[in-house]
C-alpha cells in the first residue's frame, strides 16, 4: 500500500515567466527596506542630497514655468507624472546604494550617469515612461474638457473650478484615474530599473519580473505602495523642499526592495 507525497500547496504561480525568480517577502522587510535606504542616506554624505536637490530644482522650474503659462492646471497632473517616472528619476540612487553595498564611495558623476550601465533598455523603459506620461497628461486635459466645456481655464477662476460641484465630482474621476495609472507603473517598475541597472536584462524581462514581485506579494507590496506615498507625500507637503530628503530615502530603499525580491542571476 503506497501513500500520498504531500508537498504542501501548489505554487499558484509555477510555470509563469520569471515566476521563479522572486522572492516572497515580509511586511517587516518592507519596513526594513526604509532603515536600510536611510543607511545608505547616511552613508552617502552630500551626494543623495545634492541628486534629490538636483530634482526638486527641475520640479520648481517647470511648476513656476506652468503657472506663467498660464496652465496651472497641469500643476497637480504634473506631479502626478512625477510620481510616474520616479524609478527612472531614481536611478542615479539605485547606483549610489550599489556602491555603498560594494564598499565603493559613492559619485555624483557615476549616480547621474547609471544609464550606461545599460543604455539601451534603460533607453527604452525611459521611453515607455515618458509615453505613458503624455497620454496621462492628454486624458488630464480631455477630462477637464469635459467636465468644464464651457469655461477657459484661467489661474483666478481655477480654485473656484475646482470647489465647485463639478470640479470636486473631477477632482473623483481624474484621482481614481491616477489610481490606476499608478498601481499599473508601480507593478511594472517596482524592481524593474534597479534590476536593469544592475544586470544586463531587457525592459520587458524586468517588467516581467516586477510584476510577478507584486503577484507573489500583494499585501506586502501594497504596503511597501503605501510607505512609498507617505514619505514622497510628506515630502511635498513641505512645498518640495522635503523631496530633497525623501527622494533619497526612497530611491535608496527600492533598491534594497529589488535585493530581497529578486533572485541572483545564480540562484536560478
Amino acid at each position: 500500500m503506497t501513500h500520498a507525497h504531500h508537498t504542501g500547496p501548489a505554487d499558484p504561480l509555477a510555470g509563469l515567466p520569471y515566476a521563479d525568480r522572486v522572492r516572497t517577502v515580509t511586511g517587516d522587510q518592507a519596513l526594513g527596506w526604509l532603515r536600510a535606504g536611510w543607511a545608505d542616506l547616511r552613508a552617502s554624505g552630500w551626494v543623495s542630497l545634492a541628486y534629490g536637490a538636483l530634482f526638486v530644482a527641475i520640479g520648481f522650474a517647470l511648476t513656476g514655468g506652468l503657472v506663467l503659462a498660464g496652465m496651472a492646471y497641469l500643476i497637480a497632473p504634473m506631479i502626478g507624472a512625477f510620481l510616474l517616472i520616479a524609478p527612472l528619476l531614481a536611478l542615479g540612487l539605485y547606483r549610489i546604494s550599489k556602491d555603498v553595498e560594494e564598499g565603493r564611495r559613492p559619485s555624483l558623476w557615476r549616480a547621474l550617469t547609471a544609464w550606461r550601465a545599460n543604455p539601451y533598455h534603460i533607453l527604452t523603459a525611459g521611453l515607455i515612461l515618458m509615453l505613458y506620461v503624455m497620454i496621462w497628461a492628454r486624458m488630464n486635459v480631455v477630462a477637464f474638457a469635459l467636465f468644464f466645456p464651457h469655461e477657459a481655464i484661467a489661474l483666478d477662476h481655477f480654485v473656484a473650478q475646482m470647489f465647485s460641484l463639478d470640479g470636486l465630482v473631477f477632482t473623483v474621476f481624474i484621482t481614481a484615474l491616477g489610481f490606476a495609472f499608478a498601481a499599473f507603473a508601480f507593478i511594472t517598475n517596482v524592481t524593474a530599473l534597479p534590476m536593469m541597472m544592475d544586470r544586463p536584462v531587457d525592459v520587458f524581462a524586468a517588467a516581467l519580473a516586477s510584476a510577478m514581485a507584486v503577484l507573489r506579494n500583494p499585501r506586502v507590496m501594497a504596503l511597501w505602495a503605501g510607505l512609498i506615498v507617505l514619505v514622497t507625500g510628506a515630502g511635498l507637503l513641505t512645498g518640495f523642499l522635503g523631496l530633497i530628503v525623501a527622494l533619497p530615502l526612497v530611491g535608496h530603499a527600492s533598491w534594497h526592495a529589488y535585493r530581497d525580491l529578486i533572485k541572483e542571476d545564480e540562484e536560478g
